[in-house]
This record gives C-alpha cells, structure tokens and sequence, in this order.
C-alpha cells in the first residue's frame, strides 16, 4: 500500500533541522521572490531604536518597576565610561596640532558625557558650528568660536542616506520643541525642523512663530560637507542606531528587582514574631490569667483578650507558651539574588569591585578580572576611533575654510590613556626582572646595546629610541653617553674638592 505524505508535515520536519539564522528557501525560490515578492522583501537596515527614556531611568534608578535592580546599571555605565577616558589627537602637521589642542582641551567634559552617552542611549551626536562669539567679556581673545554642540539622538528624527552608497549620509533631520513666553507670559511653542546636507540648511518653525523668524529659512552650507558626526555604540552595517550598554542586562535587572521585592515583602509579614499557647485546660487557663470563668459565653459575646498587662502566666503541666521567630524570610533568595547579580556582572563585562563588592568574598580576584574589562575598553575605544577621528577633520576643515589657521593635513592618530591591569608592586617586579635578564644577555655577549634599549623601552615609556632619526631629539644612545659625561665632570669636581680641602687644612696648620 501506497503512503501518503503530508507535505506540510515534511516541510516542517525539515525546516526543524535547519539552522534558525539560515534561510529555509534559500536558492531555489531566489528568482521567484524577486519576480513576485511574495516569500522575502528587500534587505533594509535594520532602522529601530532604543528607548531612550528606558535606558536613562534605568541608570537613574527611577524606574519603579525597576528600583531594586536598576542600581547596577550606573556602575556599568560609569566604570567603562572612567576607564575608557578621552583621545589625544596627534598630528604630524604642528597647525593642526595647534588646532586640535586649543578646541579638544576645552571641550574635554563634553567628550566624555558623549562616550558615556552613547553607551547608554545606544546613540549620540555632536555638530560642529562657527558662530559669532556672543560673549566678548568672556572670550576677548575670540570674534568667532567653533561651538561643540551635542544633540541627543531623540532630537535626530531621520538619517537619510545616499540610495546607492548606503553608508553615506546625505542628510540630517533634526527636530525639536521650543517653549518660550510672548510680552504678555503666556506660554507659548515652536515646533523646530532643519534638514542640513552638505549644501544647504532648511529651517521650518510650526506652532508659535517667535517673533523675529519666519516659517520658513534656507541658507546655504558653505562648507560642503555636513558637520555632525554620529557616535553608534556596539553598532554594525546592518543597525542604523546603536545599542544601549543596559539592554542585554535589563531582563536581569528585571528578575533581581522581582525576587528582591518579594523576598522584602515576606521579610515585613513574618519578621514579627508569633506568640504560641500550648493548653490542655483552656477554661482554667482563661480563669487563672483573665479571670473569665465561662469561655463560651465570653466567645459568644464577641469577648477579646489583650495580653497588655500580662507579664506573665499561670500553667498548669505540660503547657508552655513560645514565639514562633522565622529565622531566614529571605531563605533560599539569597543564592538567587547571588545567582542573578553574577548574570549581570557576566554579560555586561563589568568586574566584580565595581559594584563595590567586598573582594575577599568575591568569586576572582581584581588581578583576575581586570584582563576582562581591559578587552571591553580596548573593543569600546576602537568603535569610537573613526567618529573622533572625523570629528577633528571637522574641526580642522572648518578652521581651514574660515581662514583663520591652515593645516596642511587632517590625518590624525588617537591616543589613549593605557589601562594596566598590574599593580605599582607587580610592575616594579617586572621591570626589576627585566633589566636583570638585560643586563646577564649584555655580560655575556649575546644581545647588543642597541637590541637591549630598545626591548626595555616597551616598559619605560621615557627612554628614546637608540639612534634617533631626528636630529632635535636626542637618541638614548646619545644620552647615555651624556649621562656618564656628566657622571665623570661630578666626579672630578668632589675630587677637587676634597684636595683643596686637604691643602687648606695644611695651609692652616703651618701658619699656627
């Protein structure tokens, strides 16, 4: 006899077996999805975004859904945020370097709010402007400042982007309220929105016009290209917004909070103790301590007792009274708490003793911990480098165009503070360790000077390199070489010194 095969039965047995991230119609309906569309729709980025309103209660802790939990969330933030630090940008070009110094160093607050800001809203902007200096009392040495303008990523309704090249942009949407008082205090509001591109600057008011502007105002962008940059944390090519720090850990936060509040609430109910009666003769017990000589009847009279007064009781044997006590409400809670915070710790990549966790009581050490949020800040500065380094070619070009400084190349190099995870101790020991080990290799002959200084300048950060290219700076070998002179010449000199020493006393004797 024939079997029957259900069709829609097979398919779904064999789809079960495929991987979920791979497609089930992959190669053989590919021409007929573009001719009717009916099983795919075209590739587009993925264009969702965080709740930004979330994420900030969450590292304000003002979430009430959230309270017990959301605490942890600000030592996330903050402790990558700290670590990280800000660039240094570094130009051959000595205008530039001029440049980038003068506008970074004032504006060094407001870089770290933006890195901060990005991981924890999933996005961040910051504009560039030249604007009349409005402030000469303040800023006499300045007629026109460069203004590092940050926009949150609310304010930036729609990035569009170049059809064929979709990583360009060719512009911003930015919208805003603003709220303002006519002569008469009444409240009134605009509703703000510029389209900027590289060529031109459209402005449309709604609302309450404030007086002065009109509905409508269109300039042109005379630098030709547009002066924002777009920081996207933990971003890829396929998210057009970034991704908050707090949303791998919001679920956890979530679960802490839930157990947490309710082990509290059964800690309230059973935290006060329970008095316990053992009687065999309640009558006699009731007659001997309240002096109620009818129980029944004193019940059904809807008779209370109060224990005020009582500072002790009369019984008879084998009764007792006791408090029942519950001697853990929290009980088994704890190790679900425990189990929960280290859910956090592990997905955020943020060490134990950040959280300020006693260490002797923690799972690892800081030395054991420290390697791992040393990867994490080393991951988080590479996702900013090409925003920062676009940042200071802004700045350079738009220094460049006004005429005030001109720089012969925009090509920087960050620098960063580095973050060793050993301590002054641990550090001492190696260094001390390898000039030894330098030291047996020279004695024997079997490294040269130069081979040496340059191994051991990987751990002093001072030392040159051993023949200098440039003639303005001094190879380690030439200092060296200046250092014993030098040595040589004190000598010398507390030789003198004592032979004249020597020859004044004689002098002084043969004259008595």
């Amino acid at each position: 006899m024939r079997k029957t095969v259900n069709k829609a039965a097979w398919y779904k047995r064999a789809a079960g077996e495929i991987s979920k991230l791979r497609n089930a119609f992959s190669v053989f309906t590919s021409f007929w999805a573009l001719r009717t569309g009916s099983y795919f729709s075209a590739y587009k980025l993925d264009s969702s975004r965080v709740d930004y309103a979330r994420a900030r209660a969450l590292y304000d802790n003002t979430d009430d859904k959230y309270k017990l939990g959301a605490g942890f969330s600000k030592g996330v933030i903050n402790t990558t945020a700290g670590f990280m630090g800000v660039p240094r940008f570094k130009s051959e070009d000595e205008t530039a370097q001029e440049v980038l110094d003068d506008f970074f160093s004032n504006n060094t607050s407001r870089m770290m709010q933006v890195q901060r800001n990005a991981m924890r809203d999933g996005d961040w902007f910051v504009w560039i402007t030249r604007e009349e200096n409005h402030e000469q009392a303040l800023y006499p040495e300045q007629k026109v400042r460069l203004i590092f303008n940050m926009l949150p990523p609310e304010q930036v309704v729609q990035i569009i982007k170049d059809p064929l090249n979709n990583n360009q942009v060719k512009e911003y949407v930015i919208q805003a309220a603003y709220d303002w008082l006519d002569d008469l205090d009444n409240a009134k509001r605009a509703l703000v929105t510029q389209r900027i591109s590289a060529t031109r600057r459209v402005i449309g008011i709604s609302g309450d016009i404030p007086a002065g502007l009109a509905s409508y105002i269109e300039e042109d962008n005379p630098w030709g290209f547009i002066p924002i940059v777009h920081f996207k944390n933990e971003g890829d090519d396929t998210k057009e917004f970034g991704q908050s720090d707090l949303e791998p850990i919001e679920p956890f936060l979530k679960a802490y909070h839930d157990v947490l509040l309710h082990a509290l609430q059964g800690s309230k109910m059973h935290s006060t103790p329970r008095l316990k009666f053992t009687i065999k003769d309640l009558a006699g017990f009731l007659r001997n301590n309240f002096g109620i000589s009818d129980p029944y009847a004193f019940a059904s009279q809807g008779g209370t007792i109060s224990l005020d007064g009582h500072e002790f009781f009369l019984f008879s044997e084998d009764e007792d009274a006791e408090f029942i006590e519950v001697k853990s409400a929290i009980g088994d809670t704890t190790e679900l708490l425990k189990f929960l915070f280290y859910c956090i710790v592990d997905t955020s990549e943020t060490p134990e003793f950040a959280f300020g966790v006693h260490t002797p009581s923690s799972l690892s050490s800081v030395k054991e911990q420290m390697p791992i949020l040393v990867r994490k800040i080393a991951r988080k500065r590479e996702q900013f480098t090409e925003s920062w380094q676009r940042l200071a070619r802004i700045v350079l070009a738009l220094t460049d165009l006004a005429g005030d400084k001109k720089a012969g190349s925009y090509a920087t190099v960050l620098e960063w503070d580095e973050v060793d995870p050993r301590d002054e101790k641990e550090v001492v020991e190696i260094l001390k360790n390898v000039t030894e080990a330098l030291k047996t290799a020279l004695e024997a002959e079997i490294m040269s000077d130069e081979a040496a200084t340059e191994f051991l300048k990987q751990f002093v950060n001072t030392m040159n390199d051993y023949i200098s290219d440039d003639p303005e700076v001094p190879g380690e070998r030439e200092r060296i070489m200046k250092t014993r002179l030098l040595r040589q010449r004190l000598e010398d000199s507390q030789f003198l010194d004592e032979q004249k020493a020597r020859i004044d006393r004689e002098l002084a004797g043969g004259n008595q």
